[in-house]
């Protein structure tokens, strides 16, 4: 008896494949995928060689084909109509390779930034080494604006992979210098790949002068007051753009737990 004349009951093929037997008495009833013969003890039997047929049925499924396209492509398996399936499936599947991309950086984001909250015992401020990020800008009046109006400007403008990678906001040095604590040049967040539709900068690698803040989003002004008298009595000089966004949002039960992270440049 050859390799390729082996014959397997349903229960030892469904073994073999580690499915339901279920699943194959369905695929036959439908006329997807039957045993191959009949024995003379009335059972019906597969052959090891219907195992690669098989495993292709259960690739296409999980590639989100009905059982109806299935079906249809067995009856007319032909080579056009596999080239044209095989085409579909490869862009889909880049297309979910990206996502999970994306979805990876954003968990590594998040962690980075939470790991940083459980590490943090009160407000601080102090001076870090950045490195260089790109990230996504948009003009935004963050006064007249609530959480439910910027999510709402910002889906037609960002993917829900480029929201979920976190919303900060910025406003110029200058605008600090004259007191101007509420008048924001817009919000960022870091860019993921072919998720946003706005505007790209990169934001220099460098020592920044950072803070730490617990609690509400709206002491805003009162650590850009505590960030430039450290910076005058260090006599740092500051530029460009101060940088603010949280961190811990949705790893925290109580607002006063929530943490605002404040970068500006030092002119070096």
């Amino acid at each position: 008896m050859t390799q390729n004349s082996i014959k397997m009951t349903i229960s030892q093929f469904a073994k073999l494949h580690k499915v339901n037997k279920r699943t194959l008495h369905y695929y036959d009833e439908i006329g997807l995928f039957s045993p191959s013969s009949k024995g003379e003890n009335g059972y019906r039997y597969y052959d090891i060689s219907q195992s690669i047929v098989f495993e292709y049925i259960r690739m296409l499924k999980e590639m989100n084909m009905s059982i109806d396209e299935i079906k249809s492509y067995c009856k007319n398996a032909n080579g056009e109509s596999f080239l044209k399936i095989a085409s579909e499936k490869e862009r889909e599947i880049d297309l979910e390779i990206r996502k999970l991309e994306n979805t990876k950086k954003i968990l590594n984001r998040k962690k980075e930034q939470v790991e940083i909250c459980e590490n943090l015992t009160e407000e601080e401020i102090r001076i870090e080494e950045l490195r260089e990020e790109k990230i996504s800008i948009l003009p935004y009046n963050l006064i007249e604006g609530g959480v439910h109006e910027i999510f709402d400007y910002l889906k037609d403008k960002w993917s829900i992979e480029q929201i979920r990678m976190g919303i900060g906001s910025f406003i110029s040095v200058n605008k600090l210098k004259n007191k101007e604590f509420e008048k924001y040049d817009g919000i960022y967040s870091y860019t993921l790949e072919g998720s946003s539709n706005s505007k790209t900068i990169i934001r220099e690698k460098g020592k920044y002068l950072c803070a730490y803040q617990k609690g509400s989003w709206d002491k805003a002004s009162v650590m850009y007051e505590k960030l430039l008298k450290y910076a005058k009595e260090n006599r740092l000089e500051l530029k460009g753009y101060a940088y603010e966004i949280g961190l811990n949002e949705f790893a925290i039960s109580k607002p006063e737990e929530y943490v605002t992270k404040f970068m500006i440049k030092i002119e070096e």
